[in-house]
């Protein structure tokens, strides 16, 4: 071929045409996935993976420098390496990537790095790293760990799981530009979702540095609950002197469970101990244990008024998850100790529970044995204690079956109608060892010489039928054996020594039967009143249930005695299974006709939404019940008195009101018991009203008037008190970290809404209660207690319980309430101001767990002597 000079010339002018654009070009794009030019010498410089890159603005390559540059939204991916940034420059020779910020229209400095590999992410404004070295520098980074935020001003990578930072801020603040507080690191080792080792730190609030300083600092990151120590509460007492308080040690062993190690310690010598352990098995069951125990000195060791005392509590509460085995539960509810635990105890978190007159306990196991019959096995140990009057009550054990109802005339699943095919029998035992102690005891080894114990069998056979359609009728037998181990002899008046006789115990089996029948009739009455279409009432409808029954026990008159009880030859009749407390024989024959009548009210009413489409029912009267019977067989006062309960709900289940009173139809004498004669005969009414009751709970809030909104306090229902604030509330500042999270979330969402709304609530409770079976006409009880919050502000929210008593004239316990919400932190204090338990507590700490222990609270504690 011929090449004349413009040849020529036009060859070189396209020789450096294509030498400008391999060399030196952009590519402009709105989205380039991937740039595939070169891809066979970057995949050799890229053996372990290919590097994936995208970008807003434009990618340029420079061939001879061996970088590529992502501007704008620019996005880089290398193996778990994830990094987006205004802008990229990345040596494929060197294998280091560079990334940092771009400025926008105004000058402003946007689209900072993210730097992610693995869960770790990191904000910082700019970096370097190397990909063979897997070492990296970075300037003002930012990364979170939980609930803890990372600022550090200068930052080298190690490794994937070492950092070395210079200049850091540790803060648990959501307000990452401006932090209210946090804690100013010089140098520090960080090791993402683990911890940071610090060297020289201090506390700033609002760049402001305080005196809280410390030569070497450890910040745990960890995800996993991890082992520690419990920075106690510092305080001083009055009586005992400087004191530390809830300090201890957290074990994390197991994923299955924890343990926490407290203590209190008084310079007088006084101290508390603490064990608390929560476990939890997936699936299958969970619980919490509690030890606790004090030591209590008061005075000084040789002076008038020296005192050392011991008090305990132990709680466990056991749950079974239902899904774990249908057939076999095990249960614990557990709350026993020293009955003036509550009242004595130092430590603060105790206060809400010294109101409460009894402790109980129940542990059970039961299994069900499955077939036709299945049987149901349980065996159960139970305590009840007063702590007014220090007695105790154990059940050691109880254990129950029972055998399922059995249709002899019928096949398994066949069709039960008639009077045959309904007739059905059961069978059930329950055998008890029961123990009456007192406090002092309690755990010891004379609290068993006044054990007892018996078994209690039970048949009992039914049917029932329809008659006329409309009414139903039910026949009944009941057999009952009763075994014990204990019975008593009464001897005769002594005349030589002129007292009356002796009372013998006998140990030993005896036993004793009896058994009744009985039968009832009853039916139901709809009574239906419907008003006009355009009336916001509806309908009312009255439902009516009467039933007649009848009941006759025969006299089992042969397992009583007769002793003389003086010296003039005066008889009484006794039964040697007086101690027996399964209920004694039945001494006289009884044959009564019963009454009951059971009425409901209920409305429909027009909602005031346009929008609904379906009246509102309501309930005016719930179970308006009046009960009575009359014993045929008896020779006087045939006629039981009147009972009348009934309930109702109003304000949309705000307002909870339940009445309940007794009528007589009988006089009394001048002792106060009841005589045969009607009390109409005695210038009397028709009925004389014995006793009555009204118990009221009203709440109600801002926003939709429901009292869900109150928050429940564990560790008043733990020490059996109430669920709600009536009686005060504690904070556990050991909150055990098997806390169910889906209940603390919700308890989250309700308080944000509730303070989105600026909230507030209220809650009364009211009992009345009014006595005259002996003509005393006195008012048995008559307290108002009511609890209370409002949200001032976003912020602020102030609470207060108290209540008064009608009767005394004075005020029940009394406390107020203030919380104060500063973003990271939180402010608590609370106030009683009068009464023998006056103290106040002051508390002011950082809300996340991480930094729990940066706290400090004061209280002055109530004068146990007066």
């Amino acid at each position: 071929m011929y090449f004349n000079k413009k040849h020529i010339i036009v060859l070189i002018i396209a020789l450096c045409f294509f030498n400008v654009f391999f060399n030196n070009h952009n590519i402009y794009s709105q989205e380039i996935e991937k740039d595939t030019i070169y891809s066979d010498s970057l995949k050799t410089n890229f053996i372990l993976d290919e590097v994936r890159r995208k970008a807003k603005g434009f990618i340029q390559i420079n061939n001879k420098d061996k970088i590529i540059t992502l501007y704008d939204n620019a996005e880089l991916y290398y193996m778990d390496i994830e990094l987006k940034s205004g802008i990229i420059k990345f040596n494929w020779e060197s294998n280091i990537v560079s990334a940092g910020r771009i400025r926008d229209s105004v000058g402003n400095y946007t689209q900072s790095p993210v730097f992610k590999q693995g869960g770790d992410e990191i904000n910082p404004d700019s970096l370097r790293y190397n990909f063979d070295s897997k070492k990296a520098l970075i300037w003002n980074s930012r990364t979170k760990q939980n609930d803890m935020n990372v600022f550090s001003s200068a930052t080298k990578k190690e490794s994937d799981s070492i950092y070395f930072i210079k200049e850091a801020k540790v803060t648990t603040s959501s307000n990452l530009d401006d932090p209210e507080y946090y804690i100013r690191v010089r140098s520090g080792k960080f090791i993402p979702k683990n911890k940071i080792i610090a060297g020289p730190s201090n506390l700033y609030i609002y760049d402001v540095p305080t005196p809280i300083f410390l030569p070497f600092a450890y910040f745990p990151l960890s995800e996993d609950r991890n082992s520690g120590f419990i920075f106690p509460t510092i305080g001083q007492n009055n009586r005992r002197g400087y004191f530390f308080q809830n300090g201890g040690y957290y074990l994390a062993p197991s994923e299955y469970f924890d343990l926490t190690l407290l203590g209190d310690y008084y310079t007088n010598g006084s101290y508390g101990m603490r064990v608390e352990s929560s476990y939890r098995k997936r699936y299958s069951f969970n619980g919490r244990l509690s030890l606790r125990f004090e030591n209590l000195i008061d005075g000084e060791r040789g002076l008038p008024g020296y005192s050392k005392s011991n008090i305990y509590n132990i709680r466990w509460s056991h749950s079974q998850d239902s899904k774990a085995n249908p057939y076999n539960r095990f249960s614990a509810s557990v709350n026993l100790g020293s009955s003036n635990y509550f009242r004595e105890s130092l430590n603060q978190i105790n206060t809400p529970n010294f109101l409460n007159n009894t402790l109980n306990s129940s542990v059970s196991f039961s299994k069900t044995f499955r077939g036709y019959p299945s049987v149901n096995i349980s065996l159960t140990a139970s305590h009840s204690q007063n702590t007014r009057s220090n007695t105790v009550s154990l059940v050691l054990p109880t254990f129950q079956g029972n055998v399922e109802r059995v249709y002899p005339f019928v096949k398994k699943n066949g069709q039960k109608k008639g009077f045959f095919k309904n007739i059905n029998f059961q069978y059930s035992f329950r055998g008890e060892n029961r123990i009456n102690t007192t406090d002092s005891l309690f755990f010891k080894k004379g609290m068993f010489d006044d054990a007892k114990y018996g078994m209690k069998h039970t048949i009992p056979i039914s049917t029932n039928f329809k008659i006329l359609k409309h009414f139903s009728v039910s026949m009944n037998g009941n057999f009952e054996e009763i075994w014990t181990g204990n019975t008593i002899i009464r001897n005769d008046y002594n005349n030589d020594t002129q007292e009356p006789g002796e009372r013998l115990k006998i140990n030993g089996f005896d036993r004793f039967n009896q058994y009744n029948f009985g039968m009832s009739i009853g039916t139901t009455v709809y009574g239906l009143f419907n008003f006009k279409e355009t009336s916001k009432i509806q309908s009312i409808r009255h439902v009516i249930r009467p039933s007649i029954s009848y009941n006759i026990r025969p006299s089992f008159e042969k397992y009583y005695d007769t002793y003389i009880i003086d010296a003039n030859g005066n008889t009484a009749e006794y039964t040697r299974f007086e101690e027996n407390f399964f209920g004694l024989p039945s001494r006289r024959y009884s044959s009564s006709v019963g009454l009951q009548v059971s009425n409901n009210i209920e409305a429909k009413v027009n909602e005031k939404d346009s929008l609904s489409t379906e009246p509102r029912k309501i309930t005016i009267l719930n179970n308006l019940n009046i009960s009575t019977s009359y014993n045929i067989a008896a020779d006087s006062l045939r006629l039981s008195p009147i009972r009348m309960t009934t309930g109702t709900n109003l304000f949309k289940n705000k307002l909870n009101l339940n009445l309940a009173a007794t009528f007589d139809p009988y006089s009394i004498n001048e002792n106060g018991l009841r005589i045969n004669k009607l009390n109409i005969s005695d210038g009397g009414g028709l009925l004389r009203m014995t006793s009555a009751n009204i118990n009221m709970n009203f709440s109600i809030d801002s926003k939709s008037f429901n009292s869900n909104s109150s928050k429940e306090n564990s560790e008043n229902l733990s020490g059996g008190g109430r669920d709600d604030d009536l009686f005060g509330s504690s904070q556990d500042l050991t909150k055990s970290t098997f806390d169910d999270e889906e209940n603390d979330e919700r308890r989250k969402e309700n308080l944000k809404e509730y303070i989105n709304n600026i909230g507030w609530d209220l809650r009364f409770a009211h009992s009345l209660t009014y006595l005259n079976n002996k003509k005393q006409r006195r008012i048995g009880n008559n307290s108002l207690m009511f609890s209370g919050n409002i949200m001032l502000s976003k912020k602020w929210k102030i609470g207060g319980s108290s209540g008064y008593d009608f009767k005394n004239k004075g005020f029940t316990y009394t406390q107020l309430r203030f919380e104060r919400d500063l973003d990271s932190w939180k402010m608590n204090f609370s106030w009683v101001p009068f009464s023998v338990r006056e103290s106040w507590y002051f508390f002011i700490g950082i809300k996340s767990g991480f930094l729990s222990d940066l706290k400090y609270d004061k209280r002055k504690e109530p004068d146990k002597r007066l």
